[in-house]
């Protein structure tokens, strides 16, 4: 029996079903996640099917999460989706469910769960929903518009809509079979897309204020003073990420965004592998996307000095 046949014989086994992903989320954590729920909730309309972790007002156009009691994790099947790190998982309950899923993109980190499928050949958690979905579609599953809607978003969101490597013929393919169903596309860019004036203004502020080395590392820090400036929290900072991209020379670059007791580093790549950078300061990802945290800001200067070995090499 395969990963994906062993899944679904798990969803029909149980009656409560309650579906996780990683904190910080994202639109594929939100899309995989909640498309699962959607997914699950229309072909067995009896089960009952929870998502959790805490609600991100960015990303609340998607979806909202529910507040359930922890002895629902008795007999419940827990379904994990696009989180390599046990840590990095939202709601830490779901080690009281009976039995656990692991369905994820990322480079493994942590082993996991009964059940663990990972590709990480797959743009996103969210094609692998779909991925899901189709083989076993003739086995009662169906999809309902706003679980389309949904793993639409992931996918789009996991490949900058399909400008990022990992997209490949068969995210083109699914994503094509997705906007068949009826949800209003238009809408959802516009949701995913749309910029904050003061977003803007930290935008204008990067570019006004970031380093490029000679080996085409680019380095920007973003202090609690510079937020607070902007009228913005970190976690508001989520779609800054790409600013840098699109700049000529520039073959990796790191953003650092100063919180309370930590300091987030958001890296990210065109070439040189950064996922292992990432794991050195307690993070990860994908190769030429990934996340740490970093606690002292003379740290900062080993993860940039880290990128430019890394590119050196590259």
């Amino acid at each position: 029996m395969n990963d994906k046949d062993a899944i679904i014989k798990k969803i029909k086994e149980y009656n409560r079903i309650i579906i996780h992903r990683h904190v910080r989320p994202d639109p594929d954590a939100y899309g995989s996640q909640v498309g699962l729920a959607k997914i699950i909730q229309s072909s067995f309309p009896k089960k009952e099917v929870f998502v959790v972790g805490d609600d991100d007002a960015g990303l609340s156009f998607l979806a909202t999460m529910d507040d359930i009691a922890d002895d629902l994790y008795e007999d419940a099947l827990a379904i994990i989706c696009d989180t390599a790190n046990i840590a990095r998982i939202a709601d830490q309950r779901f080690s009281s469910a009976k039995e656990i899923i692991k369905i994820d993109h990322h480079p493994e980190v942590d082993v996991y769960g009964d059940i663990s499928w990972v590709d990480t050949n797959a743009s996103s958690t969210s094609e692998m929903i779909v991925d899901l979905f189709k083989t076993l579609s003739n086995q009662e599953l169906r999809m309902p518009a706003e679980a389309a809607r949904l793993l639409y978003s992931g996918i789009i969101g996991d490949t900058g809509r399909f400008l990022f490597p990992s997209t490949t013929e068969k995210t083109f393919q699914y994503a094509a079979e997705l906007v068949s169903y009826d949800f209003n596309r238009t809408q959802l860019y516009n949701d995913l897309y749309k910029t904050s004036l003061n977003i803007a203004r930290l935008k204008g502020y990067i570019l006004q204020h970031f380093t490029m080395s000679s080996q085409g590392v680019s380095a920007i820090k973003i202090t609690k003073e510079v937020l607070d400036a902007h009228g913005l929290t970190s976690e508001q900072t989520g779609s800054i990420v790409g600013v840098l991209g699109d700049i000529e020379g520039i073959k990796a670059w790191v953003i650092f965004v100063e919180e309370d007791d930590l300091i987030r580093v958001r890296l990210r790549s065109k070439g040189p592998v950064i996922n292992e950078i990432a794991a050195e300061f307690n993070g990860g990802g994908h190769p030429l996307a990934a996340g740490a945290t970093i606690y002292d800001w003379k740290d900062s200067e080993k993860v940039i000095a880290a990128l430019e070995k890394a590119c050196q090499n590259n």
